[in-house]
């Protein structure tokens, strides 16, 4: 059973939808008992990242993610929840993130004259292989909504990325059991279902 964690910030209902649709046993909890029973867990988020990280603190989650990461279960986190897995974030102040990945969180200074936020379609390019990107084509494109984005990542730790305003966007990051994705799956077709699926049934426990 894959755990959706409900910290009031994500876009649970249509990360559940796709899950269903794929016929992957999934719920949405905030219960640590739920929580500590999960084979697998999935990070949401849309909002800031220093509310994110004071939402998972204050509920006592902070806690209970890390230990069933440390004990090797897989964790994928979509969207902000990509960015708290990083060490910091610095959007509305300095904030310490989750730190399973290396790198920082920050705005998007893009090098062309493009919008922020990032809203749309983009090309996927690959950085390496991975068991999360397993079956996708050269030619992807997935469902961007941000305006920060990972910075400082290690080349190890980037398994895909997205080219915008002249810049590389950390689109896929990995680390051991822990994965993100900056763009949403669950809104990205195709694509974005054969991620979930390679998450919920190629993805194993450490």
């Amino acid at each position: 059973m894959i755990v959706i964690i409900d910290y009031g910030m994500g876009n649970l209902k249509n990360v559940y939808n796709a899950l269903k649709h794929l016929n992957i046993a999934s719920k949405v909890s905030n219960e640590i008992a739920e929580i500590k029973c999960a084979d697998k867990l999935i990070l949401p988020g849309v909002g800031a990242f220093n509310k994110a990280m004071y939402n998972l603190n204050n509920m006592g989650l902070t806690e209970i993610i890390k230990e069933k990461v440390n004990n090797g279960t897989p964790l994928l986190g979509i969207c902000l929840g990509m960015q708290m897995i990083f060490q910091k974030g610095y959007e509305n102040g300095e904030c310490e993130g989750l730190a399973f990945i290396d790198g920082e969180v920050k705005i998007l200074e893009p090098k062309e004259k493009v919008k922020i936020p990032h809203i749309g379609w983009n090309k996927l390019e690959y950085n390496s292989s991975n068991d999360l990107i397993k079956g996708l084509d050269e030619n992807s494109f997935v469902y961007y909504v941000h305006s920060y984005a990972a910075t400082n990542v290690k080349n190890e730790n980037l398994v895909g990325f997205s080219n915008y305003g002249g810049i590389k966007v950390p689109s896929i990051v990995c680390n051991n059991n822990v994965y993100g994705t900056q763009f949403h799956p669950e809104k990205s077709g195709e694509v974005g279902l054969r991620i979930l699926q390679n998450f919920g049934e190629v993805i194993k426990w450490l």
